[in-house]
């Protein structure tokens, strides 16, 4: 592990200890939450999975330094601090040396997290292709970190704005592994059905570790996505969000909102218009995601840390 990467002494001894860790990003904290409640939040992840006896490593970026597992100050700070900047992997040197603080995204996080020994990550959508990215050529940096980064991440699969098909097609080009967990329908972040099939399912946390130990057995250097849906009783109305959808990208085409300022701007405009209903859901799911890694199972703390 690279001595620039700081890792806090909890998360340090968990994973001496071969006991559970989970890491969890920190954009959703810094840019995906509105204040004050993404504080509150952020403490709530952390503490669902310390209630599981699962040691949570929220990882950032402090003044330069990348930290896997924040201490309060530092959490406060990265919920609180609106000069915060949102740190992908292109970034993190650059961040580094200008010595910046900033929230990382998914595949910031998995690279950190890989750095650091942690083999779980715990999510709520990841970024895929963009819809019109044929004309715009606009796809989130998470895919391709992941075809190089050996870690498990589990998700409610990726951001229901997307281009979902498209998006499973880049994952099979760049060897992503994906498995559904109870479930043989890729889910879409907000819904529990994108509508699209996997090849692959999986039923139990036993099955996902053993998976795990027969790709680190083999030398595999991408990631294994877990997709875990949201309850369908949790998931938000789907005709509320193809209304909410449709809006919202009418208004990014006609603010001329491009590039990186997409996504912020379509979640922004999908929260307000339907209320903020789905932070619940959000919320309540992050609680199953590292379940699903068999992070509450004994005796698997060793071959899934």
């Amino acid at each position: 592990m690279s001595s620039l990467v700081e890792v806090s002494p909890r998360v340090s001894e968990a994973l001496a200890a071969g006991l559970p860790v989970v890491a969890l990003e920190s954009t959703i904290i810094s840019h995906g939450l509105p204040r004050p409640g993404n504080l509150a939040a952020a403490r709530e992840f952390e503490a669902l999975l310390a209630r599981q006896n699962v040691t949570a490593a929220t990882i950032a970026l402090v003044d330069g330094v990348p930290k896997v597992g924040l201490g309060s100050q530092d959490l406060e700070r990265i919920a609180a601090d609106e000069s915060v900047v949102k740190v992908s992997s292109r970034d993190l040197g650059i961040a580094m040396a200008r010595k910046v603080t900033g929230g990382t995204t998914v595949a910031a996080t998995s690279v950190l997290a890989a750095r650091a020994g942690i083999r779980v990550f715990a999510t709520g959508g990841l970024g895929g292709v963009h819809r019109g990215a044929a004309d715009s050529f606009d796809e989130s940096a998470d895919l391709t970190v992941l075809s190089r980064t050996p870690i498990t991440v589990v998700s409610a699969g990726v951001k229901s704005i997307l281009d979902i098909p498209a998006t499973l097609e880049r994952l099979e080009t760049l060897s992503v592994a994906v498995v559904g967990y109870r479930t043989s329908r890729f889910p879409a972040f907000w819904l529990s059905d994108s509508g699209c099939d996997l090849d692959w399912r999986v039923d139990t946390p036993e099955e996902i570790a053993g998976i795990m130990a027969a790709r680190q057995a083999f030398g595999d250097q991408s990631a294994l996505l877990v997709a875990n849906p949201l309850a369908p009783a949790g998931q938000l109305d789907p005709q509320v969000f193809a209304e909410a959808l449709a809006d919202a990208l009418a208004a990014a085409a006609n603010s001329g909102i491009r590039g990186k300022a997409v996504t912020p701007f379509l979640l922004d405009h999908i929260q307000q218009v339907t209320g903020g209903g789905q932070r619940r859901g959000q919320l309540d799911h992050r609680a199953r995601q590292h379940r699903a890694c068999g992070a509450d199972r004994p005796g698997l703390g060793r071959t899934v840390r």
